[in-house]
């Protein structure tokens, strides 16, 4: 162009940042796939693009995972060597799930050399309520936890922060020994299901919220807000949040833990070195 000779012309490339994000701590296998802009943050940033699986797999999640992982990704036109992080719902929740989606997250952090944001299911239960409703500041997070129990914790959300700030951390109780907020709040969970009654917090929420659930897709909303946050763990040091102990695993659900991990491990290499054969 006439009078641009000589003149160095900055062409502003846009940066992704895309987060795997799985949960199976119930009996759903969830899987959710987020690119986001990484030169935006705030709450003025453009919402990320996402990509969401979300299927009724009972006891069987981790013949599911994989093959879905799969799917998301070419959905989106991605592949994995483009993920920069692994989010995975570390737990409260069921002990053969959690071990499945933390062996997986593991095995895919290892092979593509990525850290791992473990999220909180409760956490998770709390973001539900505010991608729902996002006027939502106070969020009583609680799960049936069976054994006449319930898993659960207290979350405000941080105008100035951006992120949630933790109130009461995650416990298990009786139905009738949670600790309620003294401010309206959302119950959020399926604990008010499954409880009726018996939960004191039922009668007290200004909104409960059955749908707000463990669910991939507010996982990966808040791990890509600890990811920029720098709140990742190297691959060999995730681990679930159990919560209530359990003394010891079944045969049967340590070699599929172990197997889930090591399928995931593989999958990454040969999945990075297929597409960079392409």
């Amino acid at each position: 162009m006439p009078g641009n000779a000589g003149r160095r012309i900055t062409i502003a490339v846009m940066t992704q940042t895309v987060l795997l994000a799985i949960d199976t701590s119930t009996e759903f296998c969830s899987v959710a796939l987020l690119s986001a802009d990484a030169s935006s943050t705030g709450p003025t940033a453009p919402a990320p693009q996402v990509w969401a699986r979300h299927e009724a797999t009972g006891a069987v999640s981790s013949t599911r995972l994989l093959p879905a992982i799969r799917e998301l990704f070419a959905e989106a036109g991605l592949t994995l060597a483009d993920c920069d992080a692994i989010a995975f719902g570390a737990g409260p929740g069921s002990f053969t799930g959690l071990r499945t989606a933390t062996g997986v997250a593991q095995g895919l952090a290892f092979g593509l050399d990525v850290p791992v944001v473990p999220v909180g299911t409760l956490l998770a239960c709390a973001e539900s309520a505010r991608l729902r409703a996002p006027s939502t500041t106070r969020v009583l997070a609680a799960l049936d936890a069976r054994m006449d129990e319930v898993y659960w914790a207290d979350y405000a959300w941080d105008v100035e922060a951006g992120d949630w700030r933790v109130i009461h951390p995650a416990s298990l109780d009786t139905p009738g020994r949670l600790v309620l907020p003294d401010v309206p709040f959302t119950l959020a969970g399926n604990a008010a299901a499954a409880f009726g009654a018996r939960l004191e917090a039922s009668g007290r929420a200004e909104v409960i919220d059955g749908e707000a659930v463990p669910h991939a897709l507010p996982v990966a909303i808040a791990g890509l807000r600890a990811f920029r946050a720098g709140r990742t763990v190297p691959a060999d040091q995730a681990a679930p949040e159990y919560i209530r102990d359990k003394v010891a695993q079944t045969t049967a659900e340590r070699m599929a833990a172990k197997g889930a991990q090591g399928s995931a491990q593989s999958a990454a290499p040969a999945a990075v070195q297929g597409e960079g054969g392409q």
